[in-house]
């Protein structure tokens, strides 16, 4: 098997940090997009039942205390 030559690896090394920071953008890019759609959906469902059940403001500090009580340290 041939040596990577000393001339050949800085370009290969780019490409492939390159490809990394690709990886990792696409990544990050999908998570903000399911995240997106998630707070989406929460909201759309607290309106629903404010609407139809006529739930007031006061739901969405219970339901904030309740999910930090079960996701301790995450926020958003």
């Amino acid at each position: 098997m041939n040596e990577l030559s000393a001339n050949d690896y800085p370009g290969f090394l780019v490409a492939i940090k390159t490809r990394i920071r690709q990886a990792q953008y696409q990544a990050l890019r999908a998570v903000n997009a399911e995240l997106t759609r998630l707070y989406w959906d929460i909201g759309e469902t607290i309106h629903r039942k404010q609407q139809s059940l006529g739930w007031g403001k006061s739901v969405v500090e219970t339901l904030a205390r309740d999910l930090q009580a079960e996701f301790p340290g995450r926020n958003g």
